[in-house]
């Protein structure tokens, strides 16, 4: 086995188990951040359009080590416009992919916005960098849907490759940039998209709590996307019950991930919450990738707060405790069929997480079914997901309603 495939391997055993979180303006990073690529900087003057192009340019897009994917289809690194949480435009950047073969089905050919699970929160983490390196977790959900036919607009989402800190699991920022991707795909000329392009909606884990929220806001943010149906799944509808279920555990690192995030996306200084343990840690982090899971690995949130107290007692304070409580995921009904996925046996976000924010949307009036799986953990849970997202699009795409089990819930 290559290296590039054994770095592949290990990438998706532990990336996809993305997603904890927390999560108006994006701080500036404390820690100073390495040069990105010149693609990566956004202009002094910004569009005036949420999803208009600001650039693109041709990237390698490899899932396999002699990269013959390239030859069937068409990869493009994008920059561009959306809206974080606060209001402020800002430049993200992202990916589009394009089978170069004829759409065949009916009408033209749909675009899945396609957020991802959990990068982690250096510049080089994103996703529109990785797919060039062949480390790119998410390729293995996304062959398939280039399989159908469908074009794919994943967002690296705010701060993940363009300056500033990632606003880890910010569920309106992510929302945002998930819904931007899929127009600034619609407008990238040689797509063969347009506006009128059916939309889908994808995600697992860090991916479902971005994509959920996308279907959420879709309605009052990009009510111009038709968009037919979302697939989410493992989705950390509540970062209180999620940061608490990873604290001192295997993926401590995400709910480290997570603080940090959130003190970027509402401007809070951590600095008297944290001992000099915890304040190292939390610059550390913000140099870091999903790959570097282990360098926190068992590490109790305990031992890095300035009072000892572990981070489910910070969250429960102000101003922590209102900010988490607004990221909850749950409470706007979707406008379309939703297809909620979700193993019992998650050891990352918990099952009943999942089964509640689909219990909430239902009690709204949305059509959801939610889809119980048995597959091994965190990342078990990914594969069902994606196989179940397959049919789930291709109903949607031709027409079809999707039958709510909320009776069952």
């Amino acid at each position: 086995m290559s290296a590039r495939a054994i770095a592949s391997l290990f990438t998706l055993l532990t990336a996809t188990l993305a997603s904890v979180a927390l999560g108006t303006p994006a701080a500036q990073a404390v820690v100073p951040e390495p040069p990105r690529p010149a693609f990566y900087e956004a202009p002094a003057v910004l569009p005036s359009t949420n999803g208009a192009v600001i650039r693109s340019e041709k990237v390698d897009f490899l899932l396999d080590p002699l990269d013959a994917t390239s030859l069937v289809r068409n990869a493009n690194r994008v920059l561009y416009r959306t809206t974080n949480r606060s209001g402020k435009a800002i430049a993200a950047s992202g990916t589009v992919l394009v089978p170069k073969t004829p759409w065949i089905g009916v009408g033209s050919r749909p675009v899945i916005g396609y957020a991802p699970g959990t990068q982690g929160m250096a510049d080089r983490c994103a996703p529109s960098r990785l797919f060039s390196e062949g480390i790119e977790y998410e390729g293995i959900g996304i062959e398939g849907l280039l399989l159908r036919g469908y074009a794919v607009a994943m967002p690296d989402y705010e701060g993940l490759g363009t300056a500033g800190i990632h606003t880890y699991m910010d569920r309106v920022s992510q929302g945002r940039a998930t819904l931007d991707a899929i127009r600034a795909a619609q407008r990238l000329s040689g797509t063969g998209l347009s506006p009128s392009s059916p939309v889908g909606i994808m995600g697992y884990s860090q991916g479902g709590g971005a994509a959920a929220s996308a279907a959420e806001l879709a309605a009052s943010y990009a009510p111009d996307l038709k968009v037919k149906g979302a697939v989410v799944g493992a989705v950390p509808a509540d970062l209180a019950r999620v940061a608490t279920s990873l604290d001192g555990g295997l993926y401590s690192a995400f709910a480290f991930f997570a603080l940090r995030g959130l003190s970027a996306s509402y401007d809070v200084d951590l600095s008297p919450y944290l001992n000099s343990k915890g304040r190292a840690t939390s610059d550390q982090v913000e140099q870091e990738c999903v790959f570097d899971l282990l360098n926190h690995a068992f590490v109790k949130s305990s031992t890095l707060s300035a009072n000892g107290q572990p981070m489910s007692t910070l969250m429960a304070q102000e101003p922590f405790k209102s900010i988490v409580e607004s990221q909850r995921i749950g409470t706007i009904k979707p406008a379309f069929p939703v297809l909620v996925t979700h193993s019992a046996l998650d050891d990352v976000i918990p099952y009943g997480v999942g089964k509640t924010m689909a219990k909430s949307w239902c009690g709204k009036g949305a059509n959801v079914y939610f889809s119980t799986n048995v597959a091994p953990l965190h990342v078990g849970g990914l594969v069902p997901h994606v196989a179940e997202a397959l049919p789930f699009f291709e109903a949607r795409f031709a027409g079809l309603p999707q039958l709510s089990n909320c009776w069952l819930l």
